[in-house]
């Protein structure tokens, strides 16, 4: 591991910036003897999936240490250098001992009631009252996130429903906070979300069935909304999926047709938007320049939308972006990253730790 500097444009504010790392830091410089391994690209921190699966297989079901180990390079080589793992039912910690691997915040395991998720992903909870005591237990195994599974298809319905009562959410988000975790939610519809907001949630994942009320209510919290919208894209093949209940089959359809709508209310109305791919599951890992295209349709700037897989995720999620102090992990790109998700894609250079770990192009 040596010295390195490099030269170049920074993000959001456009202006010159000229950056030295020792070791695997940030550092004030200059630093005598150190390598200049840009000139002239555009310099930003590492990009950020906020809501990502290390550790769930494509197409379902858990992954072997070595697939989640394949998934998180894929999202490195990419240049998603922070991943905040929303949920999986495997321990991926050993890969915090693999150099160039992109930083893992964890959630632990999804917390679910019996047949109310995904089978084999959630701890399911017989009795809702077990719910504080497991956010504790899932906040210990995490690193300061947990997830709940908010709502989910009621097959005695035949729609989406909530999992638990407004009451036992009160109990078991201040459980959470009490123990120093923040706490997210999967929601797809409409009816889980007042009592998650009320009770002092700190983020919805997905958000497809927020109204004007709930909007107003995430903007007094403060709640934060991760809407991963190349998911949703995934509504419809799940509605044709379940003949066997027409009701939701309607639903998951118009939540799917409104969801712009739906997010860009958001967003206009100063909710906090950060971007997640829902990789694992319905989402290929590696995806997260198409997120940010997306979030272009909700009415975002591209500074913006990058702005919401990169510096402004970093602050959120507590990374230290390219301050001095900071663990060197960044990219470069020879072309303005806000082009497109061709360039963003596929970043020139990728350092992890003060180390090149990907060089492309005249990096390469």
């Amino acid at each position: 591991m040596s010295a390195l500097h490099l030269r170049g444009v920074g993000l959001p504010d456009e202006q010159p910036v000229d950056l030295w790392v020792d070791g695997d830091v940030f550092v004030d410089g200059p630093v005598p003897g150190a390598q200049t391994v840009s000139t002239s690209g555009w310099i930003l921190p590492g990009l950020v999936d906020a809501h990502c699966h290390i550790g769930i297989r494509y197409g379902g079901g858990a992954e072997d240490l070595d697939g989640a180990l394949a998934q998180a390079r894929t999202e490195r080589d990419r240049g998603v250098l922070l991943v905040r793992d929303a949920g999986s039912p495997v321990d991926t910690r050993g890969l915090d001992d693999v150099p160039g691997l992109p930083r893992i915040i964890r959630a632990g395991r999804h917390i679910a009631a019996p047949k109310r998720y995904i089978r084999g992903l959630p701890v399911d909870l017989e009795d809702e009252s077990q719910l504080p005591a497991e956010v504790v237990r899932q906040a210990h195994a995490g690193d300061g996130w947990v997830k709940l599974v908010g709502d989910w298809i009621d097959r005695e319905v035949g729609d989406l429903a909530p999992l638990w009562s407004d009451a036992v959410l009160v109990e078991a988000i201040a459980a959470a906070h009490a123990v120093g975790a923040r706490v997210t939610a999967h929601v797809f519809g409409e009816d889980a979300l007042p009592g998650l907001i009320a009770a002092g949630i700190d983020c919805i994942e997905h958000g497809t069935g927020l109204t004007d009320t709930t909007i107003a209510m995430m903007a007094e919290h403060g709640t934060a909304l991760v809407p991963t919208l190349v998911n949703i894209a995934n509504f419809p093949e799940i509605a044709d999926g379940a003949t066997r209940f027409p009701v939701y089959a309607a639903h998951m359809r118009d939540l799917h047709a409104r969801v712009n709508d739906t997010i860009g209310a958001a967003r206009d109305a100063g909710i906090p938007v950060y971007a997640g791919t829902d990789a694992g599951g319905h989402v290929q890992h590696g995806r997260i320049a198409d997120e940010v295209a997306a979030l272009g349709k909700i009415g975002m700037t591209p500074t913006e939308a990058l702005g919401a897989a990169c510096w402004n995720a970093q602050d959120w999620l507590g990374g230290g972006g390219l301050a001095a102090g900071s663990r060197a992990d960044f990219v470069v790109y020879e072309d303005d990253p806000r082009t497109g998700p061709e360039v963003l894609s596929r970043p020139s250079l990728v350092v992890v730790g003060g180390d090149v770990v990907v060089a492309r192009g005249a990096y390469a």
